[in-house]
């Protein structure tokens, strides 16, 4: 490593760790760790998936690190020390690094064949179109069963190297595999979302052997992570919202060899946002249920309104948190969930998409999500996430990051 690579990375990395020092770390954890028992002190704010491209005013986002390796930690401590300046809300700065393991998943054996359209080129939210894989019943033997392979050789060099760069300040800590299991995502990329909507309806059987295929690769990629001990320890986040609990690590924990069943995992269908609650069951909850059951918490949901789904949530066993999304109707949601589950609301990014920022509607759309909250009962968080753009005002983040604070207050 070059000595400006070096000494940049630490320069950065002694001011993570100072602000991991701070008593409001603690403070903010112990906040985390009530909303997620149901015991919520107010509700909790997160600010996740930004537009970094647009985020660039001044150099503190400036890359100054010439190897690969080192541009990677610069970008995440860089990123960290700006959160924290601009738009903190309750994250929380944590003293160490994570250091990916070298693991290999082959996957299920398919590649994405797609289309693309680009809008801005110095941002990675892009249009998709897909090719459909799946038309002949000569397809289905497309699926392959995940197999994983760790490359110990390859992990310990990386952890070498970050204990060189940051010792005596971030601990340099393995990084295992942090489950995000959708049987959705991946197959609306094989398909394409209409077509595989159609296929739901013209050849039901045809999907519920995809799906079934699909669900066993997943479970038997679980057994293969835990039997390698190459799953993830305890997570700081789930899905953008914080994940500090004290029901995990489950009883019998053993660091070198983490189990489902003291992680969480995050599930969700998007696309079958505009399906009924039977064919969601049918085609989503019998499916993942096989999967939610083996962990010790389940974020469930994205963007995928489920206010008018969740006789068919509660199915999913270990479920804590579920997203309420800027389609959801609150009223409904809040009704439905009461105090069983943390009501995940995402408000709708658009208000710092506009040409002015609506200070007032943003206060607003969160003080009434709030009072329908607090009315029903409901543990609440405020995720403000998939940010494609600011317009190039980086400073709104921090307006609609004030006014989620003054109103969770």
């Amino acid at each position: 490593m070059k000595k400006n690579d070096v000494t940049v990375i630490r320069g950065l990395a002694e001011r993570v760790a100072r602000l991991a020092q701070l008593p409001a770390q603690d403070d903010t954890r112990e906040l985390w760790r009530r909303l997620n028992a149901k015991r919520p002190s107010r509700p909790m704010v997160m600010i996740d998936q930004i537009c970094w491209n647009e985020m660039a005013v001044g150099d503190e986002l400036t890359l100054r690190c010439e190897d690969p390796e080192c541009r990677k930690y610069e970008t995440v401590l860089r990123r960290t020390l700006y959160r924290w300046e601009h738009f903190p809300v309750d994250m929380v700065v944590e003293p160490f690094i994570s250091v990916p393991m070298a693991v290999h998943n082959t996957g299920f054996g398919l590649q994405v064949v797609e289309h693309t359209s680009v809008g801005d080129p110095t941002n990675d939210v892009v249009s998709h179109e897909y090719e459909n894989q799946f038309q002949t019943d000569d397809d289905l033997d497309k699926i392959a069963e995940p197999r994983i392979s760790h490359d110990e050789a390859e992990t310990e060099r990386r952890l070498s190297v970050a204990r060189d760069l940051f010792d005596g300040l971030l601990e340099a800590r393995p990084g295992g595999v942090n489950p995000y299991l959708s049987l959705w995502d991946p197959l609306a990329t094989w398909m394409g979302v209409e077509n595989a909507l159609y296929a739901m309806v013209d050849r039901p059987e045809y999907v519920h052997e995809i799906l079934s295929r699909l669900t066993s690769g997943y479970l038997s990629m679980l057994d293969q992570l835990e039997q390698q001990g190459l799953l993830c320890g305890p997570q700081s986040l789930i899905h953008c919202t914080g994940a500090w609990t004290d029901e995990l690590p489950a009883p019998g924990y053993d660091p070198a060899r983490p189990r489902t069943r003291d992680v969480w995992m995050f599930g969700l269908a998007q696309m079958l946002a505009t399906v009924s609650p039977q064919m969601f069951k049918e085609f989503e909850v019998d499916y993942a249920s096989r999967i939610c059951e083996r962990f010790g918490l389940v974020y469930y949901g994205c963007c995928d309104p489920l206010d008018g789904k969740m006789d068919e949530v509660r199915m999913i066993p270990n479920v804590r948190k579920v997203s309420m999304s800027p389609w959801t109707n609150q009223e409904r949601g809040a009704q439905e969930i009461r105090g069983d589950y943390v009501f995940s609301r995402k408000p709708t990014p658009a208000f710092v998409a506009m040409d002015g920022f609506p200070a007032d509607e943003v206060r607003k759309d969160l003080a009434t999500t709030r009072e329908i909250c607090d009315r029903n009962g409901c543990p609440l968080e405020f995720i403000l996430k998939d940010i494609s753009t600011v317009r190039y005002a980086p400073q709104r983040l921090s307006e609609w990051a004030q006014i989620a604070m003054d109103v969770a207050s």
